[in-house]
């Protein structure tokens, strides 16, 4: 039997520790950037819902941008951090809580892909979120080559493609399978865009040559996957509370594995850690002999991968009352569950570990 069921989902799981060997970093402009992007996030009504854009205003966009990227030129950051504040509220108010279908979601990610594509280009049929992408990519124009500007579109298509994917599976009774979730979901959590932005914050600029090196694109997919699991394990918890969302990479390998939550728990931490191990060894592979704009943009993965951690450890957005506790100090743990360096057993990220090279 699957666990699945209506009961094993309202079980609450304890929180877990994280391990990431990358040092904590964060940006000085912490507190300016958060205030701006929150007044420029209310000014956008992004949402009617009171009580939702009460929820964004204390998510901290500012501590999310300046712990994932502090190394960032202050403009260009609080263009990231006004993205982060779309892109959440879109996935809040449209994909997550609306019960919005594929079908609507094709068309509000067609017409937001129009709206990145060609800004030039109005339309009547705006939505808040697509209105303010359209702005926010008017001024990428400021701070991105053309070459930049086309990554970055190329991303948002890689994101709102797996929204609708997500959208589709929400509608249904079972759940996708781990091969399909762990594509499914790396493309969905935004991170396609987020990687983009690395080298436009950061003033720099990779040569196509590196950033399509199988090695450094299993690197870039790495961090999409570890912020998408980092963010199921904490955020599952809130999710079944506020939303009674159990697409979730726990409720997955419990539906796969026929297990209970708690042992899909420690699975999924297992699975997690080896994954942190395998980003750790191929990038100081890819690092030996590196351009500086490759070791800086893999550098930037790295930092991603752990800001965004530093940040969830204190965000109020993922807060249950009634909920379990991490232990003080209990966040992080110094040694990975699992440090073993065999491919998991999941057809759509196994080609990863082929890129290490062998061992000497």
């Amino acid at each position: 039997m699957s666990c699945v069921s209506e009961q094993r989902l309202v079980q609450q799981l304890p929180a877990v520790p994280f391990y990431c060997p990358v040092p904590p970093a964060r940006h000085r402009s912490v507190e300016e950037l958060n205030e701006q992007t929150v007044r420029w996030m209310l000014q956008q009504r992004l949402d009617t819902d009171e009580q939702q854009l009460k929820r964004l205003a204390v998510c901290d966009f500012g501590g999310l941008t300046a712990s994932t990227m502090p190394y960032g030129r202050l403009e260009p950051l609080t263009l990231m951090a006004k993205f982060h504040a779309v892109l959440f509220s879109l996935d809040d108010g449209v994909c997550d809580e609306s019960e919005a279908t594929a079908d609507l979601l094709a068309q509000e990610t067609s017409r937001i892909m129009r709206a990145v594509e060609s800004p030039e280009a109005g339309s009547r049929d705006d939505s808040p979120h697509t209105a303010a992408l359209r702005r926010l990519r008017v001024e990428l124009e400021r701070h991105a080559s053309p070459r930049q500007v086309h990554r970055m579109t190329d991303a948002m298509r890689v994101y709102t493609s797996g929204l609708v994917w997500e959208a589709s599976w929400r509608r249904r009774s079972e759940l996708p399978s781990l091969d399909d979730y762990v594509t499914l979901w790396m493309r969905a959590i935004g991170m396609a865009p987020s990687t983009a932005m690395i080298e436009i914050v950061g003033g720099f600029t990779v040569a196509d040559e590196d950033l399509q090196d199988p090695r450094v694109r299993a690197l870039t997919e790495i961090t999409w996957t570890l912020v998408s699991w980092d963010n199921d394990l904490y955020s599952r918890n809130k999710e079944l509370e506020r939303a009674d969302d159990n697409l979730n990479l726990i409720d997955v390998v419990c539906q796969e594995q026929e297990c209970e939550p708690q042992g899909a728990l420690v699975r999924v931490v297992t699975m997690r850690d080896r994954v942190m191990v395998l980003f750790d060894r191929l990038s100081a592979q890819v690092l030996d002999g590196a351009s500086e704009e490759l070791r800086r943009y893999v550098s930037g993965l790295g930092q991603f991968i752990r800001g965004h951690l530093d940040w969830a450890s204190s965000c109020p957005r993922y807060a249950v009352p009634s909920g379990p506790k991490a232990t003080p100090g209990g966040w992080w743990k110094p040694q990975p569950a699992d440090d073993s360096l065999e491919p998991l057993p999941i057809p759509a990220i196994a080609w990863w570990w082929d890129q290490l090279e062998p061992a000497r």
